[in-house]
């Protein structure tokens, strides 16, 4: 197939490129620089040089170009965030920029279209000790300075899911890790002892970025239009865990432990480390997509990085 990709450039669209290259697909990389054209060219793809929050110049840029699915994993996040306005731009580009680029996959006459949705969606909360699937409630307001993330997602997973002509697929990705900008950093932080284990701590399910990419060729292979799944490893982790593990690999000194109630001061890192605790389940993007991670949990992935 030939594929157009948003976010070509960044952590998983890199990644993505090289995966679905090697599948045998074709790539068309929306970028908005001539570094970034430089980059796909070098890895083997076609680019277009295009701002997806620019819907007129967007569709000008793709003018006598077709293809057959569009593939949304653009966000302006270069690392994890901290607080809440570190997220306005990634949430229109949920929200805005997949306007844009369901006129674009239209425009190109594609009937195919994923959408990189995310595990939070499900809501900054305990979510119990049970696995989440798909069939819970996603998106629902919980009446605090989290809304605006929660509506940015669902109006991305609406917009796409009933597309009408178009099989839409959204895919909830985990929490994101492996050789790229944000562990690196949460490493660095790591080793200067400035990544503290909070007592107590939030359970969250992380995504190898390779394993992220290998779901999305899957998905966009064997995927069902109007379905939603959950992308992350075989085993949810306690957020200490994670940051022990993370410690570990990159022979970091053990974190220093701090109280939970010390990170309220940063709200969102709160709710990230803390508050929520969510198992996500994974078994229906194994059944439905032939697909299963590469790594079985962040153990085995941060332990196969390159860390220099």
């Amino acid at each position: 197939m030939k594929i157009l990709l948003a976010g070509a450039t960044g952590t998983l669209g890199s990644e993505l490129v090289s995966q679905l290259i090697d599948a045998g697909h074709t790539v068309i990389g929306l970028c908005r620089t001539e570094a970034g054209a430089g980059r796909l060219a070098a890895a083997g793809a076609e680019s277009v040089l295009a701002d997806i929050m620019d819907q007129r110049g967007l569709l000008t840029a793709l003018e006598g170009r077709v293809a057959d699915a569009v593939i949304h994993e653009a966000t302006a996040l270069t690392q994890t965030p901290t607080a809440h306005r570190h997220l306005y731009a990634t949430n229109a580009l949920r929200d805005v920029g997949t306007t844009h680029l369901l006129r674009a996959a239209e425009a190109v006459g594609a009937h195919r279209f994923i959408t990189q949705s995310f595990f939070l969606g499900y809501g900054y909360r305990d979510h119990g000790d049970d696995p989440v699937t798909e069939d819970a409630p996603f998106g629902v307001p919980a009446g605090d300075s989290f809304d605006r993330h929660l509506r940015s997602m669902l109006s991305n997973e609406n917009q796409v899911l009933s597309a009408p002509g178009m099989d839409g697929i959204a895919l909830r990705y985990g929490l994101f890790y492996g050789p790229e900008v944000s562990t690196y950093t949460l490493a660095d932080m790591a080793r200067k002892r400035r990544l503290p284990v909070s007592r107590p701590a939030g359970v969250t399910s992380p995504i190898h970025i390779v394993d992220a990419a290998a779901a999305t060729v899957a998905a966009l292979e064997r995927g069902r239009g109007g379905e939603p799944y959950n992308i992350a490893d075989d085993h949810p982790v306690g957020f200490d865990e994670y940051v022990r593990a993370i410690a570990r690999a990159a022979a970091a000194p053990e974190p220093r432990r701090i109280p939970s109630w010390l990170l309220r001061a940063t709200p969102y890192m709160h709710a990230l480390m803390v508050r929520t605790r969510i198992r996500l389940s994974n078994e229906k993007a194994k059944r439905e997509l032939n697909w299963s991670p590469r790594f079985p949990s962040c153990h085995e992935g941060l332990s196969a990085i390159d860390w220099g």
